[in-house]
């Protein structure tokens, strides 16, 4: 999945920082719902992956039954991490 596609799905916008509150808080109940119902594994990857970047992710061991899966989303965890510290 597209990371904007993502954006324009839940919020409406590619540009989530030019959202209003309400619409912030609109967009993460949606997708929230939506990773809640998501069966499809690579796409409950991605949704979650948004929930992260967005400080609104469900634990992992909630979020996946997978060990593998959770091992992917540690990676992950660790490579935006490392973005953000600026070490990539």
């Amino acid at each position: 999945m597209d990371f904007d596609q993502l954006l324009m799905q839940f919020f409406g916008t590619e540009d989530i920082a030019s959202l209003q509150p309400d619409q912030l808080v609109g967009g993460t109940e949606r997708l929230r719902l939506q990773f809640g119902l998501e069966r499809d594994s690579g796409r409950r990857f991605a949704l979650w992956s948004l929930m992260y970047m967005l400080g609104i992710a469900p634990d992992l061991d909630v979020a996946f039954k997978d060990a593998a899966d959770r091992d992917a989303a540690r990676d992950f965890m660790d490579m935006i991490d490392r973005e953000i510290d600026g070490e990539a």
